[in-house]
């Protein structure tokens, strides 16, 4: 694998494709800076070999253009706390003024660059903005796992224009190497929990794990379609009607590859989507009409905590019930401390995606895990066997 550890940046100039796509409060403040966190490592080993930081990031959902809103000029304060030196700010990615400033860079010095996607060129993978964007450094480094699966300008394209100095940097390294542990050498047994609310993103996921799992734990709101499949009544409960006849064929597939894909036998059920909402424990597969069911039951936890702790591997992607909820997060909040159980017994564990890191993060689990993805989207389409076009831009 290309990293950055066996790469000497004395005198260079890196261009750094980081993932600061931070949530920010209405006064424009940081309130969860794990990302920025997750890529100093990166930075400092740049710095810390006599060579200058470009940094590049998208950070939100801009429509047309700059928003004040989506500016990263909202993280410079921090930045420079953390690095401990002022960052400078390009109040553009690209242009001229940009590139002067760049050209500028004395070995220890950070570049902040503004919000990628401030410009259409970014998303549609525009090969003359990353041609502009190439013009800013010496070597191109990707430490933005979150976008990896994305063939944007700066993720992908702008791999082009270096094509001998182009890195992983520790961070992408990191989740490559992990996920692929996980992937191809999981200790036995291997057990995956997927929860979430729909089958329709994870279906593929869970086709290729059957080659390679020993256990599957189904939870969450796609859980109901399963149920239908083995002809369960759910009530109100989330059902994609589309996908019925798939999850039956998933299971059948399941029993001829001789994985062990459970399905929850109770469930929490509400007779309204609220937190206050009348609830009980019922059969889940006997959920009666008006009621919905928002959360694995205590039963099928004891099940699902007797496989996890029995496990040598554990991959969890998606909550088991609206965890947003308290009077629902039961579920939830039992695998997760189970998952961290488990690990703290020697099993490595993997969790990746929003809202499963969410809940760790939540419950303060997070230093019990082997490994949190920093990517969700681009966890999952590894898992499917897709080959990542940030990961593919390095390799190639």
């Amino acid at each position: 694998m290309k990293t950055i550890a066996a790469y000497d940046f004395n005198g260079k100039k890196a261009l750094i494709r980081v993932d600061f796509n931070v949530p920010l409060d209405e006064e424009y403040k940081i309130t969860d800076t794990t990302r920025i966190d997750a890529a100093v490592p990166t930075i400092e080993k740049i710095l810390g070999d006599g060579g200058a930081a470009i940094l590049m990031s998208h950070l939100g959902r801009p429509k047309t253009g700059p928003e004040e809103k989506y500016s990263l000029k909202h993280l410079l304060g921090y930045l420079s706390e953390k690095l401990e030196r002022e960052v400078a700010f390009a109040e553009d990615c690209v242009g001229e003024e940009t590139e002067k400033k760049a050209a500028g860079l004395k070995p220890g010095d950070v570049l902040l660059l503004e919000n990628l996607r401030f410009h259409d060129g970014e998303k549609k993978g525009d090969r003359d903005f990353a041609a502009g964007l190439s013009r800013l450094g010496d070597v191109y480094v990707n430490d933005a796992f979150g976008t990896a699966h994305r063939a944007h300008a700066s993720t992908a394209v702008v791999a082009e224009f270096f094509p001998g100095d182009k890195v992983f940097g520790y961070l992408m390294a990191g989740e490559i190497e992990k996920i692929g542990r996980v992937l191809e050498k999981p200790e036995r047994p291997f057990t995956a929990v997927l929860g979430g609310a729909k089958v329709s993103g994870k279906i593929e996921v869970i086709r290729n794990l059957l080659g390679k799992v020993d256990n599957l734990l189904i939870g969450g709101g796609m859980m109901f379609t399963f149920i239908r499949a083995m002809g369960g009544r759910t009530g109100k409960s989330l059902v994609e009607e589309d996908l019925i006849d798939v999850a039956g064929e998933t299971m059948r597939m399941a029993e001829e590859r001789g994985v062990q894909l459970m399905v929850p036998t109770d469930a929490v059920i509400a007779d309204d989507f609220k937190n206050d909402a009348q609830r009980k424990t019922v059969e889940a597969d006997d959920i009666p009409g008006g009621w919905m069911g928002l959360d694995i039951g205590p039963q099928t936890v004891r099940r699902y905590e007797k496989v996890l702790e029995d496990s040598g591997t554990i991959l969890w992607n998606g909550p088991m019930g609206v965890f947003e909820f308290g009077n629902f997060e039961e579920g939830t909040v039992s695998i997760a401390r189970t998952i961290a159980k488990a690990t703290g017994g020697g099993a490595f564990s993997l969790i990746g995606g929003g809202d499963s890191v969410a809940a760790v993060n939540k419950y303060g689990l997070g230093d019990r895990i082997s490994h949190i993805s920093t990517g969700g989207g681009a966890m999952l389409e590894y898992i499917e066997g897709k080959q990542l076009p940030g990961v593919k831009a390095i390799e190639d």
